[in-house]
């Protein structure tokens, strides 16, 4: 392990985001809600903590191995979520457990809460809240498709390999920083766009804004304790839908439709194409439920409730108009298995990626198809192309590590304390990045004990960084020289 570089890294990296709590101290002074020396504090402890890695380490230039980049890419998520936590532990008082939970669940655009009473909250906190889930959002963009594909994360190969079309005749830039700008701009246009349609569609200004942070980074966190339903609004719920799916496309395809101006991009990748059809179907299916158990009054109400609720749980924002746990019987169970589904990859949704499911589902036909005929050859593709043996295997590893991983932290809340049905809607909420459970954690995580919180920040962060980057820090042979 190159030690100084790593810690020069995480050191430089904290003060940059020092910077981060000089915008939630601006809105502090404009609205006077006397939480900016909160945030003076809050930035000053960064910059000192940042400092007290950097300058020791300041002339060490080592490049970075692989296996470094593992650590590094956790450590950033975890320290970046512990920085975070400052204003409330500072401004809300809350205590370390429920601040770093609160600010993980953000970073990693969970959504899941410790906090009751939102709307009586200063505006700068709120503000803040908002603000990490969409630095978190942007960060693993630049996650996803710069630094994963490097490591060989999960399949990620595929957006370096000849399996996907978009980096092979399109690549986004030659370098990292180039990448990282060209995202960004991608990412505050929309971001832009649905501040602007929030705010004219009804919403305050600052809601827009705020809303608009966790809609396109499927964060899920709302000013009020509401969330989406405080509106009743189905202009507003309409524009939620947009751009929480647009949010849960992979940003490359993104870049190329805005590089191309052309919506082909979209319509010629196999996954955004399995995306847009499981939101579709998903919508009717839940829809028609609604409709034939009489939950809502008409087949309007019925449609409105399931998409938006659809769009909302596959793309792991969490923003609810309902609370659907209460939904009547298979209802819940489909929208669970939506939140494991989840979005594409390259983007700032959760769950294990449509196109990680394309890729499991074609593996279990050609088994088939081989157990009829055992003599024959397959070949697995993705539109066109053909994939790499050594991805599908990535990829097969990968969902065996989420499924087993899931399942050991449903025993694991079970033993801190949760009924079966509470235990599994906190493991499916934060590792899925969802944020609204069943049972005792259907709307938040404010009753549930310490060592269950815990448990909840290990699997936001086992699911915000695709499984192999942090658990494959707990094989002994990672450490050895």
């Amino acid at each position: 392990m190159h030690w100084p570089a790593i810690i020069r890294l995480c050191g430089i990296l904290v003060m940059l985001y020092s910077l981060s709590f000089i915008p939630s101290a601006m809105v502090s002074l404009y609205y006077s809600d006397g939480e900016w020396i909160v945030f003076g504090w809050s930035f000053v402890i960064a910059v000192l903590s940042g400092l007290a890695l950097w300058l020791p380490t300041a002339r060490k230039h080592d490049d970075l191995s692989v296996r470094d980049g593992f650590l590094v890419v956790t450590l950033l998520w975890t320290i970046l979520g512990v920085v975070g936590a400052l204003p409330f532990t500072l401004g809300l008082h809350l205590n370390i457990t429920d601040a770093v939970f609160e600010s993980v669940s953000g970073f990693t655009t969970t959504g899941a809460t410790v906090i009751l009473g939102l709307d009586r909250l200063p505006p700068s906190i709120l503000y803040h809240r908002q603000q990490l889930q969409w630095l978190g959002g942007m960060g693993i963009i630049v996650l996803a498709i710069a630094i994963l594909p490097w490591l060989g994360v999960g399949g990620m190969q595929l957006y370096r390999a000849e399996a996907s079309w978009v980096v092979k005749h399109d690549k986004l830039t030659p370098r990292i920083a180039e990448t990282g700008r060209a995202l960004w701009s991608i990412y505050v246009a929309l971001t832009l766009v649905c501040a602007a349609a929030f705010w004219l569609a009804g919403m305050s200004l600052f809601d827009a804004i705020g809303h608009a942070f966790s809609t396109i980074s499927t964060g899920g966190f709302s000013t009020h304790d509401e969330s989406m339903a405080y509106f009743n609004s189905p202009l507003i719920e309409t524009i939620a839908i947009v751009f929480m799916l647009a949010g849960g496309i992979n940003f490359a395809i993104h870049f190329t439709a805005y590089k191309r101006l052309t919506v082909a991009a979209y319509v010629g990748d196999s996954e955004t194409r399995a995306y847009g059809r499981i939101f579709l179907y998903s919508s009717l299916f839940v829809a028609a439920s609604l409709f034939l158990a009489n939950a809502y009054s008409g087949a309007w109400e019925s449609v409105r409730y399931a998409t938006f609720q659809v769009a909302s749980i596959l793309t792991s924002t969490g923003f609810t108009t309902a609370t659907f746990s209460e939904w009547p019987l298979h209802v819940p169970l489909l929208l669970i298995i939506l939140s494991f589904t989840g979005s594409c990859a390259s983007s700032t949704a959760g769950g294990i990626k449509v196109i990680r499911i394309m890729l499991l589902a074609k593996l279990g036909v050609r088994q088939l198809f081989q157990l009829a005929y055992p003599q024959s050859v397959s070949m697995i593709k993705l539109g066109e192309r053909p994939v790499a043996e050594d991805v599908l295997l990535s990829v097969l590893g990968f969902y065996v590590l989420y499924v087993v991983t899931s399942l050991l932290l449903t025993v694991a809340m079970m033993a801190a304390g949760l009924d079966l049905e509470s235990a599994f809607g906190a493991v499916f909420s934060t590792i899925n990045l969802l944020g609204p459970g069943m049972g005792e954690v259907a709307n938040n995580f404010s009753t549930v004990g310490p060592a269950v919180k815990w448990l909840g920040v290990f699997g936001m962060l086992v699911g915000r960084l695709e499984v192999f980057t942090l658990l494959i820090l707990f094989l002994p042979s990672f450490w050895r020289y």
